[in-house]
């Protein structure tokens, strides 16, 4: 029997280990988190999908395509014609993920996941933005906040419907931005300058009825005191008058009220040091001094 040559033998070893190597590195698959994975052998899709985690065995002729079924966003920009024949640019958001449950079904049909965002989702919403647009009357309304939910509303239902047998699930659609054509910006922009100018003139002339009132109310409670002030005083005058007619009738009826008078005059007269008054007595040849009589120097 002929011996086999040293090196040969190490050789067929050697390839005998790496043989070996390859076969136990492949019989066993990591599926990554939130991913995924089909697996083809000669040309031909596995029913069933790989979930994520280790599986051990397996056939190590598989050739594995990854589908990453975690939640994604898909950025969409599309010029969507209303009623009047104008252009709107929308930017929406598609929140959607992949059925993991269909991942065989995508690979076989389209492909990868992004293969089927292509092929099914963007085709679609397109669509769909631009038969939205055609129940809007007025590029304009586009801005108001019933419009932007029914859209979002409607595109999201639709897509659900189209998309779902596809293996793509479409949580919701969410209107980003809105761009007006530049003509209808300017004509909004010149709307609001007009509104803000009418409202700066409505406080204005607020700010004018209000003092106005302020003055009417000062002038008002001016005119009330200065009233008040000369009833007053028409009530002390009529007092003051009814007193002089008092005394006048007193006088004119009581010639002894005169002499009382005159004697109380006297006596405030006399409390005066400096004072000197002096009665004159048609029938005497002198004045006869009748105050301050008993003081030092006094006549008698």
């Amino acid at each position: 029997m002929a011996q086999l040559n040293p090196s040969k033998t190490l050789v067929v070893t050697a390839v005998s280990i790496l043989a070996a190597v390859v076969i136990i590195m492949n019989i066993y698959q990591t599926i990554p988190v939130g991913h995924v994975g089909v697996a083809t052998l000669f040309g031909k899709a596995q029913v069933e999908g790989y979930p994520e985690g280790l599986h051990f065995p397996v056939n190590p002729l598989y050739k594995w395509t990854m589908f990453d079924a975690r939640k994604k966003t898909h950025l969409e920009t599309a010029n969507v014609p209303s009623q009047d024949q104008l252009q709107t640019k929308l930017d929406v958001s598609v929140q959607y993920r992949i059925d993991g449950a269909m991942a065989s079904k995508i690979l076989g049909a389209t492909g990868t996941a992004e293969a089927a965002v292509r092929v099914h989702l963007v085709p679609k919403l397109r669509s769909l933005l631009r038969e939205q647009g055609k129940s809007i009357n007025r590029a304009e309304d586009f801005f108001l906040e019933a419009t932007q939910e029914t859209l979002q509303t409607a595109l999201t239902d639709g897509l659900r419907d189209d998309l779902e047998p596809q293996g793509i699930i479409v949580s919701a659609v969410l209107i980003r931005d809105i761009t007006l054509p530049p003509f209808i910006v300017q004509a909004i922009e010149k709307k609001k300058e007009r509104e803000q100018a009418v409202e700066q003139e409505k406080a204005e002339l607020e700010r004018v009825r209000t003092e106005l009132q302020q003055e009417v109310a000062r002038a008002k409670a001016g005119r009330e005191a200065a009233e008040e002030e000369a009833a007053r005083k028409r009530i002390l005058a009529d007092a003051q008058a009814y007193e002089i007619t008092q005394i006048n009738n007193a006088i004119s009826t009581n010639p002894a009220y005169i002499q009382l008078q005159s004697l109380e005059a006297l006596k405030a007269i006399s409390k005066d040091p400096a004072s000197k008054i002096y009665f004159m007595d048609g029938s005497s040849p002198s004045p006869l001094p009748l105050m301050h009589l008993g003081e030092p120097g006094a006549r008698q």
